[in-house]
């Protein structure tokens, strides 16, 4: 498999577009299995670092680098959580009211203002001791995980979120998400497992193919953004990744067929 595309470059940084389904780093059990950081390696050599991870289902930006000066000084970003992410996603559900009530105690208030369309989530996460691999959410005593989510468009079913993590947690977003009452459509840990987003539940008379596929084969979230300072000029950049095709299709339908106005 090729190296995926490269979205930005210069001397001392590599971003690549991760596609769905393909880890960052080797597999602790299957270490044949094809990885992002293998492949870059064989081709650009061991000097190319990843200083963040992406969930293998999620798609979008993966940034590395390439002098271990540059490492230390971005990796340090995201452990001081200076680093500003946005992601996407195509979720199952429509979201309540009580999301956007704003609490009166101060102690509950999001460390940035939020607009009308948008909720905080605020909710330890751990591990869930029940189904190994995967987390839940809690009140305390986990892990500390933040998320403001911003409802973008509202459809049938459906809804299209923007969501900028906080913190940097296993799954944090999969999991805040479900927390809400908005799983994201084809999360194998978290959604319902039997919601699919096909053109014929959407369209009327649909007169497709009997052994249609849905418009959507994936888990739906996508790094779309990632604003961090550069190690040698030390000004801020953007680095941002296009929706994959697939959203774009699904929500054209979606904006088609669905809209809930």
């Amino acid at each position: 498999m090729p190296i995926p595309p490269v979205i930005y470059e210069d001397d001392t940084l590599i971003a690549f577009d991760k596609p769905s389904g393909m880890l960052v780093a080797p597999d602790r059990w299957d270490k044949k299995r094809e990885n992002l950081m293998g492949l870059v390696h064989d081709k650009m050599g061991h000097g190319v670092a990843n200083v963040h991870r992406l969930d293998a289902d999620t798609s979008g930006i993966l940034l590395c680098t390439k002098e271990k000066a540059a490492l230390d000084f971005v990796s340090g970003q995201f452990q001081s959580k200076t680093v500003k992410k946005v992601y996407h996603a195509l979720c199952v559900g429509t979201p309540g009211a009580e999301l956007f009530v704003r609490s009166e105690d101060p102690r509950d208030a999001p460390p940035e203002p939020l607009a009308e369309d948008e909720f905080f989530v605020d909710r330890d996460l751990i591990d869930d001791e029940t189904q190994p691999g995967r987390m839940r959410a809690v009140r305390k005593h986990g892990k500390a995980s933040q998320t403001v989510v911003r409802v973008l468009e509202r459809f049938q079913q459906f809804t299209f979120v923007e969501c900028r993590p906080l913190t940097g947690r296993t799954h944090q977003l999969r999991v805040h998400l479900q927390y809400s009452g908005l799983p994201i459509l084809n999360d194998p840990f978290y959604g319902d497992g039997v919601t699919e987003l096909k053109l014929s539940q959407l369209k009327r008379g649909y007169k497709g193919r009997l052994d249609e596929k849905p418009l959507i084969n994936r888990l739906a979230l996508h790094a779309s953004r990632l604003i961090v300072r550069h190690p040698v000029t030390r000004e801020m950049i953007t680095i941002t990744a296009p929706l994959p095709n697939e959203f774009e299709v699904a929500l054209k339908y979606l904006r088609k067929f669905a809209s809930a106005r």
